[in-house]
């Protein structure tokens, strides 16, 4: 039977030391998309989080974001120039200091890059639509764009691997570009980019082609190369649903050399309306010898033995933000002493950056950590509002102010 412990050897040949993987996820914590102290000492202290931990999406174009920022030094990152390789190369060094993987989530955002509007820039996506949830207009991609896109995904490869992250995850899920080609609900094109189900696989595919293209002339040959999608795009009209995606799937694994396809899912047992199989066992068919990894829910060690059922790799978000020791633990046999609450002592220790804080502290953020609570009193939007001027103390206050809490 298999084992959280377990080691596992991707088809390129590199090992991890067990099956727990740490997912991107978003800290807010960017200047001008640079990585900061902030971002170094959160992956600091994850270097034990799991056996591979994948920095979370940052842009590989320009136009590619930021997305999800409130202010300049509150970013996504970016590695769209030379010029964020040394901080990046910083942040590589520090998250395989114990020996773990390190990889690097490269995207667009198309038309989620919901902070270029503020910078009076334009955002792109595959078809011009008025979409009623944003409040800025999206711009059509021209060819010319197009390609120049997928040359930065490949540019983004190589500037990773110069940086000496251990591979890259392309980020094909949560409405981002590559995913906004594959829906027909967001691509309303009638060229080479959209049209047919095929047409729609050739955006994806072609990002896809160009990073395996860098990493065989440029990276050791145990570089890790990833695929992240969303399993079904649906809202009152389809974009795709698992039927489609499992052929884009099949066709990326039948042509590319990759290692692994990551579900990006809110529950790791999640099933389709029409199946009774869970997406993670719907898509293992179409792996042709790639690793599966699954995220979404599990909080922890019982959870994680529960989804390794269903999939050769576990990812573990929330849990590992509010206990950095998620994957050390129950490799060295401690996973009862998995701390499964957030406290404002939790915060300190698990070095939570500004950018976490603020979200997991708001009330309404869904899905939530456990214990939140107790770190309401952190909680500020753009300025520290009534409940923690009331109840907070003055140090607490300009620890907050300064991003120390």
């Amino acid at each position: 039977m298999k084992q959280l412990t377990d080691k596992v050897t991707f088809p390129n040949g590199a090992t991890l030391s067990s099956r727990l993987v740490q997912p991107p996820m978003l800290t807010n914590s960017g200047d001008h998309g640079f990585v900061t102290q902030d971002t170094l000492d959160y992956y600091g202290a994850r270097s034990n989080s799991a056996a591979m931990v994948i920095v979370e999406y940052t842009s590989v174009s320009e136009n590619g974001g930021p997305s999800r920022s409130w202010a300049d030094d509150r970013e996504q990152l970016a590695i769209y120039d030379d010029k964020f390789i040394p901080q990046m190369t910083k942040l590589a060094t520090t998250l395989k200091q114990d020996g773990n993987k390190a990889l690097l989530q490269i995207v667009h955002s198309g038309r989620e890059a919901n902070y270029l509007p503020k910078l009076g820039k334009k955002v792109y996506a595959p078809s011009a639509i008025d979409f009623s949830f944003l409040d800025y207009p999206v711009y059509e991609l021209s060819d010319a764009q197009i390609r120049q896109i997928i040359k930065d995904f490949g540019a983004a490869t190589l500037r990773a691997i110069k940086c000496g992250f251990d591979g890259v995850e392309i980020h094909g899920a949560n409405h981002y570009l590559i995913q906004e080609f594959f829906s027909k609900w967001s691509n309303k094109r009638t060229d080479h980019w959209g049209g047919s189900l095929a047409k729609r696989m050739n955006f994806a595919k072609e990002v896809t082609a160009e990073v395996m293209r860098v990493v065989k002339a440029e990276a050791p040959k145990d570089f890790i190369v990833g695929y992240r999608i969303s399993p079904e795009e649906i809202h009152d009209e389809i974009g795709y649903t698992w039927h489609e995606s499992t052929q884009l799937i099949q066709a990326l694994t039948t042509e590319f050399d990759l290692d692994y396809i990551h579900l990006s899912l809110p529950a790791y047992n999640e099933k389709p309306a029409d199946s009774d199989k869970t997406f993670a066992e719907l898509f293992q068919p179409v792996l042709n010898g790639k690793k599966e990894i699954i995220v979404g829910n599990v909080m922890n060690e019982a959870d994680a033995k529960d989804a390794l059922n269903y999939t050769d790799l576990v990812a573990v978000g929330r849990a590992s933000i509010i206990d950095p020791l998620f994957a050390h633990k129950i490799v060295t046999g401690h996973g009862d002493d998995i701390i499964t609450k957030i406290s404002p002592e939790q915060v300190k220790l698990a070095k939570m950056t500004s950018g976490l804080i603020n979200l997991f502290s708001d009330m309404k953020m869904e899905p939530h950590l456990p214990g939140r609570e107790s770190i309401a009193i952190l909680h500020k939007s753009g300025s520290l509002d009534a409940s923690v001027i009331h109840n907070g103390t003055k140090s607490d206050l300009k620890d907050i102010e300064e991003g120390k809490l």
